[in-house]
């Protein structure tokens, strides 16, 4: 059954909403004042799969890419440039007034920069045992097979090949995989996941197609199979060589944007702890002019920052250290020797670690996140410890789609 729909506002995940006696409907492909055609969405009662768009909104543009739509990677190809950064920082707005937060709220960043250096692929046996590699489709749980990709950096050309070629050297295991490819100086770091352990035959094949795909190291689960290079990336004067299947910022000006604003909110703090600080995006560039401790639950990638660190002339002394913060999370006595605190957590945000900041004396504050709603209710922790949210700047490094990033200044 055809219905018409009215879109009203956007949802927080990029779609349509349109309000109907019966609540919300949501419709993807969407934006606000268009009069639309859907049909129902099995399985979904507050969805509707979208028809055609019967009266388009000014905003509305071309997509760059033909599997917009169906792909689920990107949300929001369609809409102009300007409209979807304010709605990104609208995202912040919100998630802050929720919390009863009243800050300053920059204009976005836009670090979308060269495009997306890290990737993960998806493949999967399809209809008819034919074998799909790409993403994973628009709210659903099959994959879109794709051969090209505009939101990806130039230095992940031959990603989807060599995902491709690994999918086919391994179709005969039957389990699902994910690649995760980066790009790094080397060339491709690439880490298979899913495919359980490897019979000698497969393990030479992918070693033999790492050879022909020039890849700079090829690892599954985290083992080596073939390494042709060292994968390394430059973090400010440091040179740091990942651990297999590290994590990375999306992209390259990503990260560099929101290291910029960290280190111009630490000022001229002489010490300072980096939490949650991976291969230390934020703690070598620190370390150039202070003292730094840095702390992650991931052991590999403390040791990678710590032999970045030993390696590189010029820097403060860091002390990097494996820990697991939400479990055993730094706590007042232990934060009074700083001058500064970075956190960086993941998307469930550093709850049991904001408590401690908020119990201690450190001065200065400045929290990075991925999901402003943790981020509100780690603020309003810290506010409610006797902090003042100083200014809010949200990053756009995932263009087209509904993740935003930001960085935040709290000083006592």
């Amino acid at each position: 059954m055809t219905e018409r729909l009215t879109i009203a506002r956007m949802g927080h995940r990029g779609d349509g909403i349109a309000d109907t006696p019966d609540g919300p409907l949501y419709v993807s492909c969407t934006l606000p004042g268009e009069s639309v055609d859907v049909e129902p969405w099995p399985g979904h009662t507050d969805r509707r799969h979208l028809l055609r768009v019967e009266t388009p909104s000014q905003e509305r543009i071309a997509p760059i890419c033909p599997h917009f739509g169906i792909c689920g990677g990107c949300a929001l190809q369609h809409w102009e440039t300007e409209r979807y950064l304010d709605w990104k920082r609208d995202l912040v707005v919100t998630a802050l007034r929720d919390a009863g937060i009243t800050a300053s709220v920059e204009a976005v960043v836009d670090a979308h920069g060269d495009g997306r250096r890290r990737a993960t692929f998806h493949a999967r046996r399809g209809a008819h045992a034919v074998l799909d590699v790409g993403f994973a489709a628009r709210n659903a749980h099959h994959i879109i097979a794709i051969d090209r990709c505009p939101i990806l950096a130039p230095q992940l050309d031959g990603a989807i090949e060599a995902a491709w070629a690994i999918a086919e050297a391994l179709q005969g295991h039957g389990k699902p995989l994910d690649i995760q490819v980066i790009a790094t100086e080397a060339g491709l770091d690439i880490d298979v996941r899913g495919s359980g352990a490897l019979k000698p035959q497969q393990s030479m094949a992918l070693a033999s197609l790492a050879e022909r795909h020039r890849l700079a190291r090829l690892t599954r689960h985290g083992e080596l199979i073939a390494r042709h290079a060292p994968p390394t990336v430059k973090m400010g004067r440091a040179v740091v060589t990942l651990p297999a299947g590290a994590f990375l910022q999306a992209t390259q000006e990503g990260e560099m944007a929101l290291a910029r604003l960290v280190d111009a909110h630490v000022g001229g703090a002489k010490h300072v702890a980096d939490l949650f600080c991976g291969v230390g995006p934020f703690a070598l560039r620190l370390a150039e002019r202070a003292r730094v401790a840095a702390f992650d639950s991931d052991a590999d990638a403390v040791a990678a920052l710590r032999q970045a660190a030993a390696a590189t002339s010029g820097l403060k002394p860091v002390a990097a250290e494996a820990r697991d913060l939400f479990r055993r999370p730094l706590v007042a006595s232990e934060l009074s020797r700083f001058d500064a605190v970075v956190f960086d957590p993941p998307r469930q945000g550093a709850q049991a670690q904001v408590r401690e900041l908020a119990a201690a004396k450190v001065p200065l504050v400045v929290a990075v996140s991925c999901n402003p709603a943790t981020f509100a209710r780690d603020a309003r922790l810290l506010m409610d410890g006797g902090y003042r949210l100083e200014t809010v700047t949200p990053v756009d490094q995932f263009r087209y789609s509904a993740h935003v990033e930001l960085v935040a200044r709290f000083r006592r």
